[in-house]
């Protein structure tokens, strides 16, 4: 048994390292064949990867679903446009800064909704989120309605990130990097505590643990991520936008992970992957392209009620156990 689950492990580690690895030269395979267009659209992709991640972490891990995840996304976002209007172009201190306000953002929040739960906690988290939003529209000192342009990407270091492939490879390191964080939280004991709190959390009550403590950390951890997201997002378009910030952008990454795969660690990338691909390939062929994405997303919740990356999994682990030897 011990055996089984270290090789599958390892054929999950082999196949990231094989996929990574494929991302890693996507950009020169496209520049070859003439699409150099697609590098800024798989840089896009990999940024919504990171902000539905952010929110799997929170929605899958911690139990939470909340519905104004676009209030860290666009946070980021604003924290690194307002300080390139300012003069601070240096992604080694607007990003970290688009963190920490995300974070704080978080915290704030969280520490009013999560006196809440179920639908109480839904329409909070939407409420905080609206607010923000109407607040950014209302400023016109940035903005307003048409947000707050970038007068170039930030700077980092030696690396030109006005070039679309080196900032496709920075977007990528992100992700990896986060993937790899949430990877090794998921599977400590703040981890294996906050999956049990989602479980029954009445029962991690009455056990002593500090529960609030807990979802509240989770809240904070996908806030900030969130806010990385939106630091890349504004730099990827030069604009801060406050679409970003409104609740349809919070329920399209919460579509991202349903489709994806609640509480899978890959759920947030596969959902984003699915529903941007989906976008992109329907609107080449009809007008009415909204309608088709509805039915294709449909098809997919009735194939896989539980998400594409936990459908996989099973699809993966069914075939190997039938090729099993047997003695």
């Amino acid at each position: 048994m011990g055996g089984a689950l270290y090789r599958q492990s390892a054929q999950r580690r082999w196949a990231a390292l094989a996929l990574l690895a494929g991302l890693t030269v996507l950009p020169l395979l496209l520049q070859a064949v003439g699409h150099e267009f697609y590098v800024s659209f798989v840089s896009r992709l990999l940024i919504f990867a990171l902000a539905a991640t952010s929110l799997n972490f929170v929605v899958g891990f911690g139990g939470m679903i909340a519905f104004g995840h676009a209030a860290f996304f666009g946070a980021g976002a604003y924290t690194v446009a307002i300080l390139m209007e300012n003069g601070i172009s240096s992604a080694l201190v607007a990003w970290p800064l688009a963190i920490a306000v995300a974070a704080l953002l978080a915290l704030g929040i969280g520490l009013v909704s999560l006196r809440t739960r179920g639908v109480y906690f839904i329409m909070i988290t939407l409420a905080f989120a609206q607010m923000i939003y109407y607040l950014f529209i209302s400023l016109k000192a940035w903005g307003g309605d048409d947000g707050l342009s970038l007068a170039s990407r930030s700077t980092l270091g030696s690396l030109p990130l006005s070039n679309d492939a080196v900032f496709y490879w920075v977007v990528l390191a992100c992700l990896a990097a986060t993937l790899l964080l949430l990877d090794r939280i998921t599977h400590a004991r703040f981890g294996r505590v906050l999956q049990a709190i989602r479980e029954n959390e009445s029962r991690m009550e009455a056990l002593g643990y500090p529960v609030h403590s807990y979802k509240l950390l989770c809240f904070v951890i996908g806030g900030a991520l969130a806010g990385l997201a939106g630091a890349l997002i504004a730099n990827h378009g030069q604009l801060a936008s406050p679409s970003l910030l409104q609740w349809t952008q919070s329920g399209t990454l919460l579509v991202m992970v349903i489709v994806g795969g609640v509480g899978a660690l890959y759920g947030g990338v596969v959902g984003a992957a699915t529903l941007l691909l989906l976008e992109e390939v329907l609107s080449h062929f009809t007008h009415h392209w909204h309608a088709a994405l509805g039915l294709a997303l449909l098809f997919v919740v009735f194939r896989a009620p539980h998400g594409i990356a936990p459908w996989f999994h099973r699809r993966f682990s069914r075939s190997k156990k039938n090729e099993a030897p047997r003695e």
